[in-house]
């Protein structure tokens, strides 16, 4: 997925070893790369989720840059972060977007297309 001049990939994973199942309780993290394959700095200044279970559930999630951070990527790197969510589902769907930020100030938003987090196997 590419947004300008920044790429960004997603892998997701489930966490059997967090997970409760007989709880409704599945835990999955997910690590994200994001490239700057443009020619200026850009900072990651916030994210927007919007997480989904397979009941329907929404759960939306805003915040301030990523796992604490608001990485400053430079010309030609990458950034990576692993973060997490449970569900109460064993299948799910997170999209959403980051707020990123020009070094004149200028910002523009780097949408995150959806993605599935299930247990593996269950979905063929």
């Amino acid at each position: 997925m590419s947004t300008g001049a920044v790429e960004i990939m997603v892998q997701p994973r489930y966490l059997a070893e967090r997970s409760s199942p007989e709880q409704q309780h599945y835990v999955f993290a997910y690590t994200i790369t994001i490239a700057n394959r443009g020619s200026e700095p850009v900072t990651l200044t916030r994210r927007r989720w919007l997480i989904t279970d397979a009941n329907g559930k929404k759960t939306e999630v805003e915040g301030s840059g990523v796992v604490g951070e608001q990485p400053c990527i430079a010309p030609g790197a990458h950034y990576t972060y692993t973060s997490g969510v449970s569900l109460e589902t064993p299948v799910g769907v997170m999209e959403g977007g980051y707020t990123m930020q020009r070094g004149d100030g200028s910002e523009f938003l780097a949408p995150i297309p959806a993605f599935r987090l299930a247990l593996p196997n269950l979905i063929n």
